[in-house]
C-alpha cells in the first residue's frame, strides 16, 4: 500500500498542481489526497488563531470543503498551500467574529488548554549538565514566548505563525495574508519585537548579559 503525500508541500508544487487538476475535473481522490497531505497544517495554523480543538477540527473542515467549492476558480497564480492558507485564515477570522459576538463561547475558546496543540512542543530531556533550576527557567521562558504569541494582535500573530511555525517565504505570507511584503516584513518585526520583550528580562537574569 502507497503512503501518504508528504506533509511539507512547499518542494512538490507539481504534484499539487496535478492534484487540483483532478479534483477540479471530479476526481474526489484527488482531493482526498490533497486534504491528507494538509489537514494537519491546516489544523496547526487555525489553532494558532483559535484555541478551542473542536472549533479546529469545524473550522478546519470549513476550510476544505470551501476550497473544494472554488477549486474551479484556482487559476494557480500562488502555490495551492499558500491558497489554501488564505482560505484557512478568512475563514477562522469570520469565525472568531462570531465568537465574539457570543462573550462566553469566545472566553472558552481563547481560554482553552494547549495540551492538545502540536505546535506546542513538549520540552526535550534533560541533559546530564542541566538542573532544576535551569530547566524551570527554560520552561518560564517557553510559557512566556507562548503567552507573548497569544498576546499578539490578529495580524502579527498570523504573520509571525506562518513564518515561523509553517515557515512560510514573506512572499507567500503576502499571498496569504493578502498585504504587500513590506507590511509583512513589518508585522513579523513587531511580533518578535513584542515578544522579545517579555522574554528578555528573563534571560538577562539567567545570563546577566543584554542581548
Amino acid at each position: 500500500m502507497s503512503s501518504p503525500p508528504p506533509e511539507n508541500g512547499a518542494g512538490s508544487a507539481d504534484t499539487d498542481a496535478e492534484l487540483v487538476r483532478r479534483a477540479a475535473a471530479g476526481d474526489a481522490r484527488a482531493f482526498e489526497l490533497l486534504v491528507i497531505k494538509y489537514q494537519r497544517r491546516v489544523q496547526r495554523l487555525i489553532a494558532r488563531m483559535v484555541r478551542d480543538s473542536d472549533l479546529v477540527e469545524d473550522i478546519a473542515q470549513e476550510t476544505f470543503i470551501s476550497a473544494y467549492r472554488a477549486l474551479p476558480h484556482f487559476r494557480g497564480d500562488a502555490q495551492f498551500y499558500t491558497w489554501l492558507y488564505r482560505i484557512a485564515v478568512n475563514t477562522a477570522k469570520k469565525a472568531l467574529l462570531q465568537l465574539r459576538r457570543q462573550p462566553q463561547a469566545a472566553a472558552q475558546s481563547l481560554d482553552a488548554t494547549e495540551e492538545g496543540d502540536e505546535t506546542f512542543r513538549a520540552a526535550p530531556e534533560p541533559s546530564t549538565d542541566e538542573t532544576p533550576e535551569s530547566q524551570l527557567a527554560a520552561k518560564e521562558i517557553a510559557e512566556a514566548v507562548n503567552a507573548g504569541l497569544l498576546a499578539l494582535p490578529d495580524d502579527l500573530r498570523e504573520a509571525l505563525t506562518l513564518r515561523e511555525i509553517e515557515g512560510l517565504s514573506y512572499e507567500e505570507i503576502a499571498a496569504v495574508m493578502n498585504c504587500p511584503i513590506g507590511t509583512v516584513r513589518s508585522r513579523i518585526f513587531r511580533a518578535r519585537d513584542a515578544i522579545s520583550a517579555r522574554v528578555r528580562p528573563m534571560l538577562d537574569r539567567q545570563t546577566g548579559k543584554r542581548w
